[in-house]
């Protein structure tokens, strides 16, 4: 099954896919990804049915005139799942929406089953990364210039994308099928202000897998331990020499490692 549509909510036009068969896999992406750079990660995902969405301000979504909140994202995640009356589904978020999906565990928790949290932090309260990789990713020139991207990603993503200029992952992010509009991603980035996820952390119950890069220079291994530590029932792992797009530049290695663990029998506590 291959489906694209629209779904209007609250004032929005919201892109979603819903590609494949078998058990639902949720992806939230990171901050002015779009729902196609997961492309070259579910293609390791055969056999799962995949649902992914652009957020407002992002890919083919459109860009809100306000920030929206973390916790609206979530909300907004919960509604994709009703739209195709999906009751609850394994979830992945990275980065920017590995926040989302702490948000949607706490807020709506019979909608998860199994949760991935991937180069993620828990938002305010967190482990800050390196200052020249933020002031360089804050910027979405690199989404438009080619130059300038080259100038800065040795420093801003860590990992293989800054060690091989032929990763796979440098060509996913020079070249986005839908550039976030530097508005759009504004308001994503306001839209997080504030947010922390350390008050309810401790309440996600979900089996869940906190994944990391050691290279990663915008979200340091701290905040994933600290995630680790936080959340009840979760499994930390750390990937050696690995950056902040590290589910791209090693798909086939990741998606698997990932796979293992969505893919597993229930746990019995």
């Amino acid at each position: 099954m291959t489906e694209d549509e629209v779904l209007n909510w609250r004032g929005h036009r919201i892109h979603v896919s819903d590609t494949g068969d078998g058990e639902p896999l949720l992806l939230v992406s990171g901050l002015g990804c779009d729902a196609a750079m997961w492309a070259p990660f579910i293609e390791e995902f055969a056999g799962r049915r995949i649902i992914r969405f652009d957020a407002p301000g992002t890919g083919r979504s459109t860009s809100p005139l306000v920030p929206v909140s973390i916790a609206a994202l979530a909300e907004l995640a919960a509604t994709v799942l009703d739209q195709y009356d999906i009751t609850s589904a394994d979830v992945i978020g990275f980065s920017y929406g590995g926040a989302v999906a702490q948000q949607l565990a706490y807020d709506h928790p019979d909608r998860i089953r199994r949760l991935v949290l991937a180069a993620t932090t828990c938002g305010l309260g967190s482990v800050p990364g390196s200052l020249q990789p933020i002031a360089a990713f804050a910027n979405t020139l690199r989404f438009y210039s080619p130059a300038y991207f080259d100038r800065v990603v040795p420093t801003l993503y860590g990992g293989a994308t800054s060690r091989d200029a032929n990763a796979h992952a440098n060509e996913i992010i020079k070249c986005p099928t839908s550039p976030s509009s530097s508005y759009g991603y504004a308001m994503q980035l306001l839209g997080a202000a504030g947010w922390t996820s350390l008050p309810f952390l401790d309440r996600i119950r979900h089996e869940t897998l906190v994944i990391n890069g050691d290279d990663d220079p915008l979200v340091p291994v701290a905040n994933a331990q600290m995630l680790a530590q936080r959340i009840p029932r979760a499994t930390l792992e750390i990937v050696e020499q690995a950056g902040h797009l590290f589910l791209w530049d090693d798909a086939a290695n990741l998606a698997p490692r990932i796979g293992r663990f969505v893919n597993a029998p229930p746990r019995v506590n």
